[in-house]
C-alpha cells in the first residue's frame, strides 16, 4: 500500500506513515480522490504530544480490520493541528456544534465538498465509556452514505451554514476603564479560592487572565488589593509542583485534578512561553523572588530541552515515554531515598513523600510545606533552605536525565516561537540577562532567515524545510515579538521587520467587514474563510493583531492603525464583558488602548554610562502601557517616527517621555525620567 505520509515534514503525520490505514495528507490529491470516487472523507486531526491520539492510533489505526473498513469506505486524511490551525479551527467549531464539546484526536466525517455530517473526538475500539465502537461508527456512516445520501447532505448543509454564520463581528462601543474594572470583577468572582485558578478539573493555566489582572494592579484599580491576592494565589498554586516540574523547570499542559498536582504530562512551548512571562511580570509587580526563579527555571528548561541547534524553539515534549504516560517524571520513595541520601528526610517532609505515593503507586512531586513552615520545622534560614532544595533538585535532574526521554515534536512554529522570543527578550531586558537576550536575537534571526522565504512568511520549519504559508496569528505574534526584541536590543532591523510584516498583514488578511481573517487572501478555498475571535490556549490572531496595531501606531509610523484596532476592540466589547477569561488578550489590548500610554525615546551612545543608567532605570519596573525607541545620535532616517527630531540635551544622553505624542521636557537624569514616567511632571 502506498505510504502517502512518508514524505511529510510533521512528526505527527510521520508517526502514522506506516499504519495500515491508507492515510493522505490534506491536499488536492486526497480531495480529488474523494470527488472522483464519490467517497466521504474521514478527517483525523491531532498533534504529536497528544496522549489520546496515541491511544486511538494503537487501538484503531494500527488494527488491520479497522483499517480495512476505513480504506474501503472512506478517503482518510490525517492533519497536524499545529501545522494547519485553519482546518483545526473550522472543524473544531463543527465538533463543538454537533457534540457540545471538542478535543483531540478530532474525528470528523465530510462529504467530498468538505461539508461535515458527523463529528466526535476519541472513539474506543469496543463499546465503552457509553460510546459506540469506532468500527460501529465506520459501518453505520458508510451505510448512511450509500443508502441515505439525502439526509447526510441535509445535515452537512445545515452544519456548514452554522459555521459560516460564526465569522461576523458585532458593532459595539469602545471599552473604557469601567469596562476593564467590570471584567476584572468578573474574573475575581469566578476565581477558585480553594485550589487556585479558574474552572474545575481538568484545570488549565490562564496566563492571559493573569496578565490582565497584573495590568489592573498597576493601573491602581479600586480592586487592586483583591487583584493582587488572586494573582499571587494562582501563581503560588501552579508553581508548587505537579503541573510545574520542580526538578527540571517548565509546565505541563494542564492538571487533570483541581489541585494542580496530577498533570497531563505533555509540555508545550506555547504554555511555557506565556507562563514564563506571567511569572516574570508577577516578579516585577510584587518583588517576589520565587516568581523570578520560576521564570528562569522555565526558560532554562526550554533552552535545555526545546531549542534547536540553529536557534528555533521546538514544539513540544510528549506526555508518554516507554509507552506510559508520565513515566519520565514520577518517582518511587526508594528511588528518591537512593538518590538523595542524607538529604532524603528533609526532602520527604518538604514534599510529603509516602511509600504508597500520590499517583498510581508513584510520586508526583508537589510541595507539602511552604518555605517558611519548612524553615521553622528544620530551624533553618530560608536562603539555606532554598539552596538545600536546589541541591536536591539538581541531583534528581541528573538522575532523571539517564531515563528514556519522551519524544520531541521538533518542528518549529512561527507563532509559538514568537511567544517564546518575546519571553526571552523581556527576561533579558528586565532581569539584565544578556544570555537570554542573545537567545532571543538568535531566534529572531532564525525565523527571519528560514521562515520568511521568497517574500512569504511560512508557519512551520523542520529539517531545513519551511512549509505552509503563515496564518494571521503567525504574523501578529511575530510582529509583537520583534517589537519586544527591539526594545531590548535597539537594532532597527527588528523594528523595520515588524513594520514590513504588519504592512503585509493589513494588506492580505483584513476583512472589509471588520477585523482580520485567519488566512491570507490567496489561501486555498475551504468550507469557510476562518476568523477565530476567542482566545484559547494561545491568544487569538485577531486579539494579537489588535495589540500589534496599537503598539506600532504608538511608534508614530502608522498612526491610522489605531483606528482599525479600536474598531476591532469595539466589535468584541460585549463578548469581553460576558466572557472575560476567554477574551483576556483582547482586554490586555484594550488596557493598552485606554492608557495612559507612554512613548519613550532615549537618544545617546549605547556604551555611554549615562545612557546605560537611563536604560537601567527604565527597565526596573514593568510598564505594559509603554513603547520605547532607543538610538545613537543622530537617529538614522528610517528609525521610528518616535525618534525623529530629538536633539540631545546638554550634549548628553537624553530621554523624551511622551503621552499621545505630546512630550514633556527632555531630561538627562534617570531620576527626572522616572518622575515623568510616574506622571508627576509638568510639560
Amino acid at each position: 500500500m502506498p505510504k502517502h505520509l512518508i514524505n511529510e515534514n510533521s512528526p505527527y503525520l510521520l508517526q502514522h506513515a506506516n499504519n495500515p490505514v491508507d492515510w493522505y495528507p490534506w491536499g488536492e490529491e486526497a480531495l480529488t480522490k474523494a470527488r472522483t470516487e464519490n467517497k466521504p472523507i474521514f478527517l483525523s486531526i491531532g498533534y504529536a504530544a497528544c496522549h489520546w491520539c496515541h491511544v486511538m492510533e494503537h487501538e484503531s489505526f494500527e488494527d488491520a480490520e479497522t483499517a480495512a473498513l476505513m480504506n474501503e469506505n472512506f478517503v482518510n486524511i490525517k492533519v497536524d493541528r499545529e501545522e494547519r490551525p485553519d482546518l483545526d479551527s473550522i472543524y473544531m467549531q463543527v465538533t463543538v456544534a454537533m457534540t457540545g464539546s471538542g478535543g483531540w484526536p478530532m474525528s470528523v466525517f465530510l462529504s467530498p465538498d468538505l461539508k461535515p455530517f458527523y463529528a466526535g473526538t476519541y472513539f474506543p475500539p469496543v463499546r465503552r465509556y457509553n460510546m459506540p465502537s469506532f468500527k460501529e461508527i465506520l459501518t453505520s456512516l458508510a451505510q448512511a452514505w450509500r443508502e441515505d445520501r439525502d439526509e447526510v447532505n441535509r445535515v452537512g448543509e445545515r452544519v456548514a451554514q452554522h459555521v459560516q454564520s460564526q465569522t461576523s463581528l458585532d458593532k459595539g462601543e469602545m471599552p473604557s476603564q469601567e469596562s476593564l474594572e467590570l471584567a476584572a470583577k468578573s474574573m475575581l468572582e469566578s476565581y477558585d479560592w480553594g485550589y487556585g485558578g479558574w474552572g474545575s478539573a481538568p484545570k488549565f493555566p490562564q496566563p492571559m487572565t493573569i496578565e490582565l489582572l497584573l495590568r489592573r494592579a498597576l493601573a491602581d484599580s479600586p480592586q487592586r488589593e483583591q487583584i493582587l491576592k488572586v494573582s499571587l494565589h494562582v501563581l503560588n498554586a501552579m508553581s508548587r509542583g505537579g503541573m510545574y516540574d520542580v526538578v527540571g523547570g517548565g509546565f505541563s499542559r494542564y492538571s487533570v485534578d483541581n489541585f494542580w498536582r496530577t498533570p497531563h504530562f505533555e509540555k508545550m512551548t506555547y504554555d511555557n512561553a506565556q507562563l514564563a512571562l506571567a511569572y516574570l511580570h508577577g516578579y516585577l509587580v510584587t518583588g517576589n523572588s520565587d516568581y523570578r526563579r520560576i521564570c528562569e527555571e522555565t526558560l532554562d528548561f526550554v533552552l535545555r530541552e526545546l531549542t534547536h541547534s540553529e536557534g528555533g524553539f521546538l514544539s513540544s515534549l510528549d506526555a508518554d515515554s516507554e509507552g506510559e504516560e508520565g513515566k519520565f517524571y514520577v518517582w518511587t520513595q526508594d528511588e528518591l531515598e537512593g538518590i538523595l541520601g542524607s538529604d532524603f528526610d528533609f526532602f520527604k517532609i518538604a514534599y510529603g513523600i509516602t511509600p504508597s505515593g500520590n499517583w498510581e503507586g508513584k510520586t508526583i512531586l508537589q510541595r507539602a510545606l511552604d518555605d517558611s513552615t519548612l524553615a521553622a520545622r528544620f530551624k533553618m534560614e530560608q536562603e539555606v533552605l532554598r539552596q538545600k532544595l536546589s541541591k536536591c533538585h539538581t541531583k534528581l535532574l541528573e538522575a532523571r536525565s539517564l531515563r528514556i526521554r519522551p519524544a520531541t515534536d521538533d518542528k518549529v512554529l512561527v507563532m509559538w516561537n514568537s511567544l517564546m522570543l518575546k519571553a526571552f527578550a523581556e527576561a533579558g531586558r528586565y532581569l539584565n540577562r544578556q544570555d537570554y537576550l542573545q537567545v532571543a536575537i538568535r531566534n529572531a534571526r532564525f525565523l527571519l532567515n528560514n521562515l520568511y522565504v521568497k517574500g512569504r512568511l511560512h508557519r512551520s520549519w523542520r529539517e531545513g524545510q519551511a512549509k505552509h504559508i503563515a496564518y494571521l496569528e503567525d504574523y501578529a505574534g511575530l510582529i509583537l515579538a520583534l517589537l519586544a526584541l527591539y526594545q531590548s536590543d535597539p537594532n532597527k532591523e527588528w523594528y523595520l521587520s515588524a513594520l514590513r510584516l504588519a504592512d503585509e498583514m493589513v494588506e492580505h488578511f483584513v476583512d472589509p467587514n471588520g477585523g482580520f481573517f485567519d488566512t491570507r487572501d490567496d489561501h486555498e478555498t475551504l468550507l469557510v474563510r476562518p476568523k477565530d475571535i476567542q482566545d484559547n490556549a494561545t491568544p487569538s490572531g485577531n486579539a494579537l493583531a489588535a495589540t500589534a496595531l496599537l503598539e506600532l501606531a504608538a511608534y508614530g509610523d502608522r498612526t491610522e492603525w489605531r483606528d482599525l484596532a479600536e474598531q476591532m476592540l469595539s466589535s468584541v466589547y460585549g463578548a469581553m464583558l460576558r466572557y472575560p477569561t476567554a477574551f483576556a488578550q483582547w482586554l490586555c489590548a484594550a488596557d493598552f488602548a485606554i492608557g495612559p500610554t507612554r512613548e519613550v525615546a532615549i537618544i545617546g551612545d549605547s556604551q555611554h554610562t549615562e545612557t546605560k543608567e537611563l536604560l537601567n532605570t527604565l527597565w526596573k519596573k514593568f510598564r505594559p502601557r509603554q513603547v520605547t525607541a532607543i538610538s545613537n545620535y543622530p537617529p538614522e532616517p528610517d528609525a521610528p517616527a518616535l525618534l525623529k527630531d530629538r536633539p540631545l540635551l546638554n550634549d548628553l544622553p537624553t530621554a523624551y517621555v511622551c503621552q499621545g505624542f505630546v512630550c514633556l521636557q527632555p531630561v538627562n537624569s534617570p531620576t527626572e525620567m522616572e518622575t515623568q514616567l510616574a506622571g508627576i511632571s509638568n510639560p
